[in-house]
């Protein structure tokens, strides 16, 4: 079995074909699905698509693009609406300096309310990081400081000094479709270096479509490819692959009821 770690199916590509995603997606392989939150007032309907099935998990939390828009991610909605029996996971958050659609500090100030969070919960931070590798490491290196929590780093792309950063603050690190990209020779190289036992795989559907559907709308059932990828930077067979990101994935989100 295979786990798609973050997914956006309360998007509105998947308006008209959700059941089909849901079906395509256990038909591959894959079990279990966590759609991800990025805006409080999407909340309702993340959390219905996670009632709406079995297999599906949901996480709460604001998206850094979303961190400057009302309304803002305060501890106490975010422990709220954590106590839901599907919600799993705190985000997604974090730093994307590379739009910069919200303000830079309170994307940090963000950051760290959701940190807080996860803190409180026990559950994992899901974090987002672009062009922004410095500060998101010294934050959560800091916040690591003031008490331990638990995350992973979701559609890694960064390089190999913030994975070794990652790993060794005990966080989880994520390959997305992007791995599967010819571009990709660099990324394949870090997550080689990334121990087993810490890598999860997942979608970020409906983005980032690993090869062969590169371009076209991606869903969890393509998390296969990735998944048949990794394995082949990592030199382990797709069973042991399959095995490992699963055992990781329930492993740090404890909520989550495995099959």
């Amino acid at each position: 079995m295979l786990v798609d770690s973050h997914c956006h199916l309360d998007f509105p590509d998947f308006a008209d074909d959700l059941d089909g995603v849901v079906g395509r997606a256990q038909a591959a392989g894959v079990g279990v699905l966590l759609t991800i939150g990025t805006h409080i007032s999407r909340y309702d309907q993340v959390v219905k698509v996670a009632e709406r099935f079995d297999n599906v998990w949901a996480s709460v939390g604001v998206h850094p693009h979303e961190a400057g828009v009302a309304p803002f991610a305060d501890l106490d909605t975010l422990l709220r609406l954590a106590e839901h029996p599907k919600v799993v996971a705190l985000g997604e958050t974090g730093l994307d300096y590379f739009y910069d659609k919200s303000p830079r500090e309170r994307q940090r100030e963000s950051f760290r309310i959701h940190i807080e969070a996860a803190r409180r919960t026990n559950l994992p931070v899901i974090v987002h990081t672009r062009d922004a590798d410095d500060d998101t490491g010294a934050i959560l290196a800091e916040e690591m400081g003031k008490g331990a929590f638990t995350g992973l780093v979701h559609c890694f792309s960064s390089g190999p000094d913030f994975a070794e950063k990652a790993v060794n603050l005990g966080l989880f690190v994520s390959a997305s479709g992007i791995m599967t990209f010819k571009t990709a020779e660099a990324l394949r190289d870090t997550l080689a270096g990334v121990p087993l036992d810490r890598l999860l795989v997942e979608t970020d559907a409906p983005y980032l479509a690993p090869v062969p559907y590169r371009g076209k709308r991606n869903e969890p059932a393509y998390v296969a490819h990735t998944a048949a990828r990794l394995a082949e930077v990592k030199g382990v067979t797709m069973a042991e692959m399959e095995a490992a990101t699963t055992d990781n994935f329930h492993r740090l989100f404890t909520k989550v009821t495995r099959p």
